[in-house]
């Protein structure tokens, strides 16, 4: 069965914490919309499992940070493929809205 998914219900920004919106959820693959207010930052984080993620700016400009807080420019339409296993997170310069893509889910 096809799904559609609507990103102007999920364009939501909170100054003191990031918003969450689970979009997809099956055994095959989980996908994730977080919208950050300009300076909120996703920590970098890893997690001990086998897989895959993707990481979509929809919206914004902000930076990828990887292992030790690397940091790679990041804006609307840049995609970041990495191991799940890598270290990964995301700052805001703007108000910045990503879309994450885990398979498998865990």
């Amino acid at each position: 069965m096809m799904e559609k998914k609507s990103f102007a219900e999920t364009r939501i920004f909170d100054s003191k914490a990031m918003k969450r919106f689970l979009l997809h959820d099956s055994p095959y693959f989980r996908i994730l919309n977080f919208n950050l207010s300009a300076g909120q930052v996703f920590p970098v984080h890893s997690h001990e499992v086998e897989g895959r993620l993707s990481i979509q700016i929809l919206e914004g400009v902000g930076e990828f940070l990887g292992k030790d807080e690397a940091a790679i420019p990041a804006r609307e339409g840049d995609l970041l493929i990495c191991d799940i296993s890598e270290p990964h997170g995301v700052r805001a310069h703007t108000d910045l809205r990503i879309l994450v893509t885990i398979a498998p889910p865990f």
